[in-house]
């Protein structure tokens, strides 16, 4: 089995002594070559050797996770991110579409980290981006998402999304440009990571912009037809609610 080296940063000590044990005791595997409690600490021992597996914890008492990255922009070691049960953070994260492990873990959802991070690459820096813009401000609503699609990882902005269409498992984005791009996670994932955003789900199938509506269109059991002139269905159980929204414009 490969040995892979890894530094663990998190300013809890009980929650770095939990983490170091865990690895040494169940992955024999990864050989820990350094701990930090903080930004400056992580910096100091980065600087000297990079891991092939950073475990960072994303709020630290002197910073955050981000200002270590900021440090050493050089970075090569996969990241695997730690954060709190917060549910802004972990919106973040979907978001960003990176991988985290949540406190407290199991030690499933620590093996499965841990080997999604030896296969993966590093994070793009858009991605950290749209991550640490939603951290920083966690009210604020996001306004970017990261898609996976098949081969690779698109940051695009919410508002150059038209609509959003369900094929089986998978989403399909059709963007105001006229593009589209099918991406690996269900409708109902996106419907309610939008939640709160300008995205009402008007079918089963069918998640749009409201930003682009152009009309609703109340023959044929009701349809809306947007501003790219693409047609969208109106299911029963949703018309009331479609109605709602359009008197309150």
């Amino acid at each position: 089995m490969i040995q892979q080296t890894a530094i663990l940063v998190d300013d809890i000590p009980q929650a770095l002594e939990m983490l170091q044990n865990d690895i040494i005791n169940k992955h024999p595997n990864i050989q820990i070559i350094g701990t930090a409690h903080g930004v400056v600490d992580a910096a100091k021992l980065l600087q000297k050797q990079q891991p092939d597996i950073l475990f960072l914890d994303i709020m630290l008492g002197d910073g955050t996770g981000f200002d270590i990255l900021e440090i050493i922009p050089n970075l090569q070691s996969k990241i695997i991110f730690i954060t709190a049960s917060d549910e802004y953070a972990i919106k973040a994260f979907k978001f960003a579409a990176i991988d985290y492990v949540l406190k407290p873990y199991s030690d499933e959802d620590l093996s499965l980290a841990i080997n999604k991070a030896i296969k993966s690459i590093r994070p793009h820096q858009a991605q950290l981006d749209v991550l640490q813009q939603a951290v920083n401000n966690p009210t604020q609503k996001a306004q970017k998402i990261s898609l996976h699609t098949l081969d690779k990882i698109i940051v695009v902005e919410l508002d150059e999304i038209v609509r959003c269409k369900s094929d089986n498992n998978y989403t399909t984005f059709y963007f105001d440009n006229g593009s589209k791009i099918m991406v690996t996670k269900t409708l109902k994932y996106f419907a309610d990571l939008l939640k709160g955003s300008h995205f009402i789900r008007v079918h089963q199938s069918h998640l749009i912009n409201t930003k682009f509506i152009k009309e609703y269109i109340k023959s044929d059991g009701g349809y809306l037809v947007l501003k790219d002139k693409s047609t969208v269905p109106v299911s029963v159980r949703k018309k009331t609610e479609v109605l709602q929204f359009l008197e309150k414009i």
